[in-house]
């Protein structure tokens, strides 16, 4: 596994608390248990390490944009997302804009 891209606890816990949800709240979003939610802010479990999945960490992002859901073609959002993704945030430092509302975009930027 690549650990320079994996989502540390510690990051784990401050994107839940960043979103101002409970471990639960967490739990339901991305369709876990709460006690993996557990698992994955300790980063071990019954004394072994607990990485956190490339699919949540990608779950984690959708979620922090508001998607809700994903059926192959469509996304499903929420009015506003949680909160909006900081450039600094993005891996790489890959652009993060929504399609269409980056710079030289006719399409002006949500808020």
């Amino acid at each position: 596994m690549n650990t320079s891209s994996a989502m540390t606890p510690e990051q784990f816990r401050d994107w839940r608390k960043s979103l101002g949800w409970k471990q639960k709240d967490a739990a339901e979003k991305l369709g876990l248990k709460k006690r993996m939610i557990q698992y994955y802010e300790k980063g071990d479990r019954d004394g072994r390490k607990v990485d956190i999945p490339k699919s949540v960490r990608l779950a984690c992002y959708a979620l922090s944009l508001g998607i809700t859901d994903f059926d192959g073609q469509t996304c499903h959002k929420e009015d506003k997302p949680a909160q909006a993704p900081r450039a600094e945030d993005a891996p790489h430092g890959e652009d993060i804009s929504p399609a269409g509302s980056g710079p030289g975009s006719s399409t002006p930027a949500r808020d």
